[in-house]
């Protein structure tokens, strides 16, 4: 009797999927620990940055406090007109400081003289209290801190004359100032200052007598004349900070003070609800599903504890654990999918053992009736069995499989796995035809081909279509068949084999994309551009509408490359090329030319005229911050657009105009665009005729220097020059640098050029020395160029030696832009060459990006004032102010000033009036050839310049 076997849950199934399940488990709650740490860095990284920006901002604050304090410790005394035209700028520049105020240490003694003084000012005024917003008069007390000076006076007469001393945190403020040496903050108070109370600070640094000792606290307290003051707003300070940073990643921030009352008070938002500080942590925490971080930071500001409390609210559990849930998700299906095919073979096991069971008891029975009658069948039915299992085994193991049609062409058997190997159920194909099954062969010509041969009894053979197979993705097939007709010829139908070939096809589809896209960012490259292009063109002379055809080019792309790596800039180029397909339509063309060039293909339609707020849109879709790493990018890009047909050009030039109109876009200051001209042809050819004489003139002797003197403003001698460079081409004539060191920076031959001027100046002044000529220091301006070369403090060593010139007779003059997108590595070379003994000068000083905390680390001799600012001191008061700011700053820093572009008798009088130490310009002299400099030099060694005659 046969065995029945039970049908119940298999032990390897059950092992199966136990043992799946735990490893999904593990593995979901691994990748989920992941995922938290990674929210948590990402959370920390951008909550760093916040805090980071309000200390640099409150050090800012302190920075501004202390150089108004230094005009007190330079100028004495200090006039209201001084102290307005100081504090003016820096109000306009620091719109959170609603004033800047000195107090003056008044003696009971002389409190009349100075309500005197007080009153000239403002009428009525004298030494007051604040009562309820209203003024009165201070009663006797034996000192009073008095506020003297306020700027700006306009809204602020109210606190005139306020004795500040009769203010408990005033005081105490002052009195930490006096202890400490440095300037020092008030708790949060209601500013008087302001025709309603409002919340702010002020941040307080003693003013002392000059030459006073200053050691001690004692000697402080003695020597004490005053202090300067800045009132802040509280609110607007942070407000102001953070305006800077990015307010759209789910980060809120909270600023806290200290109060009056010693407790901690909110001052941003200034108005709002209190900080969220995310759910209650989770009831299962190792699961790690649920984030919502915080982070609190204590700062240290002029004496006064600051609080920043950054918090993150819960993000869709979806948002940040997408992938350990895919994990569990497709861990529980494949072992389910395991546990049902180890379940389905067990069951196929035992079916098959039963029916071996059965047919071998069947067996026995008829072999004991039949053995002797049917051993001849037996062999032959075992040999056709034989014969059909290797048949069939060698089916299976194929890749083909074998069709059969009937006489109309219908599909009647299909053999060999057709369903596992093509992915198509067998039911969709039997009893239709293949042109039934693929109503498009009828409407193609490969298709009514194959159709006509199959009607005419041909035999065929590599026959390729496609089909949608039963999950929707196309398959490829390729197909054999032959016809086949009975023993009186009559046609019966067709029999054959197919092959699967979409593997192979998506390799050719593959090969074809790579051969037409860009391998980084995906983008159509040069010649499927081409192929574009031609289509676009033909729409346009076909339906007359205009091609834009636009050329992007990333504005500082190489120091990002530079500075963080090729990575970096792999990153950058594949998030710019999303974005400008992201901007555009789907029926525009966005391809990667080369490097960081992209073209863009615009078509006009009735229903879409091109404007230039689409390239505007793209210029704003790359000017979006990128996250390079830990660090934010703001990069830029210039764009040439080229139109057609309204240009006149053919159509194979438009990426070549686009290209001078874009070049044209970055000498114009990079960020923006420009349409073509012809007459931006004719400057590229001139560029090109430059370029191409350029890279000759080093070698045939055409450059020359000119010297513009250095004036001594107490003395009147020269006592250096600048370094000038000029071209002399024996056709073009005289070329001026503007027309030149533009097109040497872009191509690199600034750095032959440099080395050039650099050792021709050092040999010339060496020779004049020699000359007995007196000791000149000679000044020579260094290129971002020259200031980036790895070998740039070896070459300055090196012309120093081949010439003989001392290194304290050589001025390097760096413009601010130079050192100030790494100022870490900036630092490092400029110690190295001041290690040389060289001088260091920064050029047209005040148009650039410096901080004064950046300036302090800088080891730089001398500030030379840019020309922009001298012309207008005479008519211009801010100027005029900027420029008497400049002179203190840097004498306070220990720095010599060089005014440049000096041209009238006025400016002279206002910069030695103010302590200007050095002048050149044309009000003296006008660049000379060296020839004519050393006739200068011999016949007027010493200028008198108080006649007001220019010498040159």
């Amino acid at each position: 009797m046969p065995v029945r076997l039970p049908s119940s849950l298999a032990a390897a199934t059950a092992l199966t999927l136990a043992g799946g399940l735990v490893a999904t488990a593990a593995l979901f709650l691994a990748v989920s620990h992941l995922e938290y740490d990674k929210a948590q860095l990402s959370f920390e990284q951008r909550a760093g940055v916040r805090v980071a920006a309000i200390r640099q901002g409150l050090d800012q604050v302190v920075e501004v406090v202390t150089v108004t304090n230094r005009l007190f410790a330079t100028v004495d005394p200090v006039t209201r007109e001084q102290f307005h035209d100081f504090t003016a700028p820096l109000l306009q520049r620091y719109p959170f400081i609603k004033a800047f105020t000195f107090h003056r240490r008044v003696a009971d003694a002389d409190r009349a003289r100075f309500e005197a003084g007080l009153s000239a000012v403002l009428p009525g005024s004298g030494i007051i209290d604040i009562v309820e917003a209203r003024r009165k008069a201070a009663p006797r007390r034996p000192v009073y801190n008095a506020l003297e000076y306020v700027e700006p006076m306009a809204g602020n007469e109210l606190a005139f004359g306020i004795d500040a001393g009769d203010s408990k945190l005033f005081v105490a403020a002052l009195e930490r100032a006096l202890d400490s040496g440095r300037p020092s903050g008030t708790a949060l108070l209601g500013l008087a200052l302001a025709p309603r109370p409002q919340a702010g600070f002020l941040v307080i640094m003693p003013v002392y007598r000059r030459h006073a000792p200053l050691d001690t606290p004692q000697q402080r307290r003695a020597a004490l004349i005053g202090d300067t003051a800045a009132s802040i707003r509280a609110g607007d300070l942070v407000w102001r900070i953070m305006s800077g940073q990015r307010d759209d990643d789910g980060l809120s921030l909270a600023v806290y003070a200290t109060g009056a009352d010693g407790k901690p008070s909110q001052v941003y938002p200034r108005v709002g609800d209190p900080l969220p500080r995310g759910e209650a942590a989770p009831a299962l925490p190792w699961l790690a599903l649920h984030h919502a971080p915080s982070l609190t930071r204590s700062l240290d500001f002029a004496g006064q504890a600051w609080r920043v409390d950054v918090a993150q609210a819960p993000r869709p559990f979806l948002l940040d654990h997408f992938g350990s849930l895919l994990v569990l998700v497709g861990g529980t299906l494949l072992t389910l999918l395991m546990g049902a095919l180890v379940q389905a073979q067990v069951r196929r096991s035992r079916r098959v053992q039963r029916l071996v069971q059965e047919r071998t008891a069947d067996l026995e029975l008829s072999n004991r009736r039949l053995i002797h009658d049917v051993a001849d069948r037996k062999r032959t039915e075992k040999a056709l069995q034989e014969s059909e299992q290797r048949f069939r085994q060698l089916v299976s193991m194929s890749s083909d499989w074998y069709w059969e049609q009937d006489e109309n062409f219908r599909f009647t058997a299909i053999t060999g796995g057709f369903g596992e190997k093509a992915g198509v159920s067998s039911d969709r194909l039997l009893g239709k035809t293949r042109w039934e099954i693929i109503p498009e062969m009828a409407d193609t010509d490969w298709g009514r081909a194959h159709i006509a041969e199959t009607e005419a009894h041909q035999r065929f053979s590599n026959f390729e279509y496609s089909l949608r197979d039963d999950e929707g993705g196309t398959r490829w097939f390729n197909v054999n068949g032959e016809p086949v007709f009975d023993e009186h010829g009559k046609f019966k139908g067709y029999r054959g084999t197919g092959t699967d070939i979409t593997a192979r096809k998506l390799s050719e589809q593959r090969i074809h994309h790579v051969a037409q896209h860009d391998v980084l960012t995906g983008l159509p490259n040069r010649s499927l551009l081409q192929d574009r292009l031609s289509q676009a063109v033909a729409y346009s002379m076909r339906c007359a509408h205009p091609v834009w055809v636009m050329l992007i080019d990333l504005d500082r792309f190489k120091f990002v490359n530079d500075s963080m790596g090729h990575k970096a800039g792999d990153v950058l180029l594949m998030t710019v090329a999303a974005r400008l397909r992201g901007a555009l339509r789907d029926t525009d063309t966005v391809a990667r030319l080369s490097g960081d060039e992209f073209v863009v293909i615009l078509t006009e339609h009735e229903d879409q005229k091109l404007t230039v707020d689409v390239v505007q849109r793209l210029m704003d879709s790359v000017a979006q911050p990128v996250m390079l790493g830990i660090k934010e990018f703001f990069v830029t890009c210039s764009i040439g657009v080229a139109v057609y047909p309204t240009d006149g050009a053919p159509a194979d030039s438009l990426i070549e105009h686009a290209d001078i109109a874009m070049y044209r876009a970055k000498k114009l200051g990079r960020n923006n665009f420009q349409f073509y001209t012809p007459s931006m042809n004719e400057e590229a050819m001139e560029r090109v005729r430059i370029e191409s004489a350029l890279r000759n003139a080093l070698e045939r002797d055409e450059f020359v220097l000119h010297y513009q003197p250095q004036v001594d403003l107490a003395s009147g001698e020269i006592v250096g020059m600048e370094a000038l460079i000029r071209w002399q081409h024996p056709e073009m004539g005289m070329v001026a640098p503007n027309r030149f060191i533009g097109v040497a920076e872009e191509t690199g031959l600034i750095v032959q050029i440099g080395a050039w001027v650099m050792r021709e100046a050092c040999r010339q002044n060496k020779a004049w020395q020699q000359a007995g000529l007196g000791k000149l220091r000679v000044a020579v301006n260094l290129s971002a160029r020259q200031f980036g070369a790895p070998k740039l403090i070896a070459d300055i060593g090196a012309v120093l030696r081949e010439t003989g010139l001392a290194p304290d007779c050589l001025e390097i003059e760096l413009t601010e832009s130079l050192f100030m997108s790494d100022v870490t590595l900036a630092v490092e070379l400029l110690h190295a060459m001041k290690n040389l003994g060289v001088k260091l000068s920064i050029d047209d000083f005040g148009t650039g990006y410096s901080s004064l905390s950046y300036l302090s680390r800088f080891p730089i001799d001398v500030l030379k004032i840019d020309r922009s600012f001298v012309a207008a001191i005479t008519r211009d008061s801010n100027d005029a102010a900027i420029v008497a700011s400049i002179v203190a700053l840097a004498h306070n820093l220990k720095l010599a000033v060089i005014a440049e572009g000096v041209e009238t008798e006025d400016q002279l009088d206002y910069l030695r009036r103010h302590g200007c130490d050095e002048m050149q310009g044309y009000f003296f002299s006008r660049p000379l050839p060296a020839a004519e400099f050393e006739a200068l030099l011999r016949q007027r060694r010493c200028l008198p310049l108080l006649d007001g005659v220019a010498a040159g």
